[in-house]
Order: C-alpha cells, then structure tokens, then sequence
C-alpha cells in the first residue's frame, strides 16, 4: 500500500489540485527555495522532484520551527537548506506540500541576505505569515 500512496501523493494527476487564485510559476524560470523539514532530506527531494537537488546549509533568521509550521520571533534562527530550483521542480515542491491547502509559499530573507521561498502552514493549522509585498516580488524575479 505505501508504494500505491506515495504515486498517488506526488505523482498522480488525481492526488492534487492547486486551488485557483494561486500565483502562476513561471516557465523557464529559477527559483530558490528554503526548506527545514522532510525536504532536507535528499532522498525525499528526490522522490519528490525526481533529483536528489544540490543543497546549501542556510538560517533563516527571526522565526523559530513550531511542529511543522515557522513562527516569527526576533532574534530566533532556524537552520535548514537552500535549494536552486527549476519551474517544474517548484511545481512538483507545491504538489508535495499542498500550496494553498496546507501550506502557503512565502518569500523571505535568508541570514545570507538572499531571498527564498518557504513553505509555512495555512492559518487553519498554525500562524499564517503575512507576505512582504517587495520580497515578494524580489522572489518572482529570481
């Protein structure tokens, strides 16, 4: 049964459906993103884009881990990875973590001065992070 429930999860067409409303990934693009939970790990990576992805160690700074949720707390540092990203591996990245049905995918400054996307629970599971509107856009640049 888990091999049935992991295609299903990642892979099918009929596990996930992103709601609308959602920001479109633009093709061709590159995106970075930080992770610090079952994403740090490689095999999970690879299971869920089909590569392993190249990882940096990377702090975001002024938040600190509550279960499986960031909240913010001034002075706080969660260590976690840094990953360079392709359109589709951000797209197979939302799939896993449920974009805009668990979790929410928020640009913010890394301790490196560099900007990522993190994935922190929708409000109906934990605190929900109001976007910043310019490292929003910093982020849709990348």
């Amino acid at each position: 049964m888990p091999p049935a429930w992991l295609w299903f999860t990642l892979l099918s067409p009929w596990g996930y459906q992103p709601p609308t409303g959602l920001m479109p990934v633009q093709p061709n693009s590159r995106h970075e993103v930080f992770v610090y939970g079952t994403l740090t790990h490689a095999w999970v990576r690879w299971l869920v884009t089909g590569d392993a992805l190249p990882a940096q160690p990377a702090t975001l700074p002024d938040y600190r881990r509550e279960g499986l949720n960031l909240a913010p707390e001034p002075g706080a540092n969660t260590p976690g990875l840094q990953l360079s990203v392709t359109a589709e591996q951000l797209i197979a990245l939302d799939r896993y973590e449920r974009l805009g049905i668990r979790y929410q995918r928020v640009c913010l400054p890394l301790a490196s001065d560099r900007y990522a996307w993190v994935y922190t629970r929708l409000p109906a599971s934990g605190h929900q992070l109001e976007p910043d509107q310019r490292a929003q856009q910093h982020c849709q640049k990348e």
